[in-house]
């Protein structure tokens, strides 16, 4: 954690981070080179094995975290895969701090399977666990949302598709305001590094809501 909040402090010089230089070549490198010290020491999420948690209502679709249900307002900075990322970075179209405070959505119905505080780079985290049945396998993933300002929403809860979660932060000040996505494909993996060559465990956040957007149950 240690090394993602330095990664934080000296990475890239863009509209959402806050540097400590200018931008210089030098520091053009300096990401990727703490990018492969965070994946010795953290450890990817999938190295946990998933746990049960009961989820009351299932999911029907996928919808955008910001700008609700289409992210009107809103662009993804960084995508997942980019600078191995393993989640999206959504920004207000204002820029900076534009975004601060702008409210956080659930992605789709489940549990609340985590709302903490990890300093850090983190900051204030939500994961929110979704199920569903497709073609009579049960299918689960988890979404996570990540340097919030607000959270309000306590562990066990069971929220809706659309429900207001949390307001949009930037991790006490680390970064310009932005929320970061995480979708995973199980439940209760370790929270991780954020960044990573090996995404496995990771989905596309764009990619998987655009993908489900509306579900059948048993389809």
């Amino acid at each position: 954690m240690l090394l993602f909040y330095l990664w934080a402090k000296v990475g890239y010089s863009t509209h959402r981070m806050k540097p400590l230089v200018n931008k210089h070549i030098f520091w053009a490198i300096v990401p990727f080179i703490l990018s492969l010290f965070i994946m010795s020491f953290v450890g990817n999420s999938a190295n946990e094995k998933p746990y049960s948690i009961e989820i009351v209502k299932p999911s029907d679709g996928f919808d955008f975290p910001v700008g609700k249900p289409d992210a009107k307002g809103y662009y993804n900075a960084q995508k997942f895969g980019k600078n191995n990322h393993l989640g999206d970075d959504w920004n207000g179209t204002g820029g900076g701090n534009t975004d601060y405070g702008d409210p956080v959505y659930s992605v789709s119905n489940g549990t609340v399977t985590e709302a903490v505080q990890f300093y850090g780079g983190w900051g204030k985290v939500i994961r929110v666990a979704h199920e569903w049945n497709e073609s009579g396998k049960l299918k689960k993933v988890e979404s996570l949302y990540a340097h919030m300002d607000t959270m309000l929403v306590k562990v066990g809860d069971q929220v809706n598709k659309g429900q207001l979660i949390g307001k949009i932060g930037n991790a006490e000040g680390i970064y310009y305001a932005h929320l970061h996505l995480e979708i995973r494909d199980g439940i209760g993996y370790e929270l991780g590094g954020g960044y990573g060559t090996n995404t496995k465990g990771y989905l596309d956040p764009t990619a998987f809501i655009k993908a489900h957007r509306r579900i059948l149950q048993g389809s």
